[in-house]
């Protein structure tokens, strides 16, 4: 068995893989469990060839990398896990709020490894590190980093992405997001650290019984 984690930008294969033996008897109740037809990420080849392989005791060693070459049913898998397989596999860890697998590092909030949803509810939401001042120098050094941000999670949230800045050599980053900030005063704002550079987040206007606030 390989571990799979599932995440806004699609699913990512683990590295670490484990074996499950089951006897013949039981194989077909497991296969029902494990896999239910209406779970639309549950896949497994047809229970005829499942059968099959078992009954003639059919062996093969594990490839040294699972990817589309050694996949049996290949048509058969959802289009995010044939992407996840082209990829090389990531090291996975529990999510410390919510304990889903996650990729280690991509989320990781006061040291804790979170899932995307989890990192995004708790940065991103009202109780974040949001200002309504330009920043200073000294505060870039200590922005929230995470591997990207997520719109619909952040649509869920009331927040827009404002603008993201690639950081380059001889930039200025500061000046350019304190530029938008003071030209979009008295609303709550963030700047973030991604793999795109830095994003700027603001607080959306949200509509109540017809009037913005």
């Amino acid at each position: 068995m390989v571990p799979l984690a599932l995440t806004p930008e699609g699913i990512e294969l683990g590295g670490t893989r484990r074996g499950v033996g089951l006897a013949l008897t039981g194989l077909f109740d497991w296969i029902d469990r494990t896999f239910p037809a209406d779970d639309e990420h549950a896949f497994v080849a047809s229970l005829r060839d499942i059968e099959l392989l078992a009954r003639i005791e059919w062996d093969a060693p594990l490839p040294e990398r699972l990817d589309e070459r050694n996949i049996v049913n290949l048509d058969d898998l959802p289009d995010d896990l044939t992407a996840a397989l082209s990829r090389p596999p990531a090291t996975l860890v529990q999510c410390a709020a919510c304990r889903r697998l996650c990729v280690r590092d991509d989320f990781v909030w006061k040291e804790k490894q979170l899932c995307a949803w989890d990192y995004h509810a708790q940065v991103f939401g009202k109780r974040g590190p949001w200002r309504d001042g330009p920043y200073e120098e000294r505060h870039f050094e200590t922005l929230p980093s995470c591997a990207y941000v997520a719109p619909e999670l952040l649509a869920e949230l009331a927040v827009d992405v404002l603008m993201t800045i690639r950081e380059l050599a001889g930039a200025q980053p500061a000046a350019i997001v304190n530029a938008l900030l003071e030209s979009d005063a008295g609303r709550p704002h963030m700047a973030v650290r991604t793999a795109a550079g830095i994003t700027v987040l603001r607080e959306a206007n949200v509509a109540v019984n017809g009037v913005e606030g």
